[in-house]
């Protein structure tokens, strides 16, 4: 019953979060929604039994789209004139409904997705009897230099092209200052 509801929330999320991504012209809110699919990814992998793949998504990934609303704002210029007609700052809001509602549903589907990836551990404790250590990073590491290497290092050489567009995007232009 658990992982169904997970399951349905999460693949939820990750299809919201996907299309909204796609029609969403303002570019804070599409990484938001960037966000928010990867939480309901890592809701997914958390639902098939992969917790070590639904933690590195929750790290890795919401992580870099933080980065990625970082590198948004600087490259955007994200301040604006905020000025009203008495010269005062205005502050952005906190959010409308719509926010709150999307925030309070990612909220769900984190907090489920870390209860699945704890109560997997919590059933196979075991008060007498300690499980045999078994680490699946190991292995993981083992078929990423061994079989998987070439998948590895043409990664490695994608990100280094996006890393080199971007900083291409970002220079100003001749004649530009």
């Amino acid at each position: 019953m658990f992982e169904n509801i997970l399951f349905l929330l999460s693949a939820t999320l990750t299809i919201v979060g996907v299309v909204g991504v796609v029609f969403s012209s303002n570019l804070m809110h599409a990484c938001t929604l960037l966000l928010a699919s990867l939480f309901g990814i890592s809701g997914l992998y958390a639902v098939i039994g992969a917790d070590f793949l639904a933690a590195a998504q929750l790290v890795i990934y919401a992580g870099g789209v933080v980065i990625l609303m970082l590198f948004a704002v600087m490259l955007t210029g994200g301040t604006a004139n905020n000025n009203n007609k008495f010269g005062i700052d205005k502050i952005a809001g906190m959010g409308s409904i719509k926010t709150y509602i999307i925030a309070g549903f990612t909220v769900i589907v984190t907090s489920l997705t870390v209860l699945k990836i704890i109560a997997n551990y919590i059933k196979s404790y075991e008060a007498h009897k300690l499980p045999e250590f078994e680490s699946t990073v190991e292995k993981i590491g083992t078929l990423l230099v061994t079989d998987h290497v070439i998948s590895f290092e043409i990664s490695s050489i994608l990100l280094l092209g996006a890393l080199v567009g971007a900083a291409v995007i970002a220079r100003p232009k001749k004649g530009q200052e």
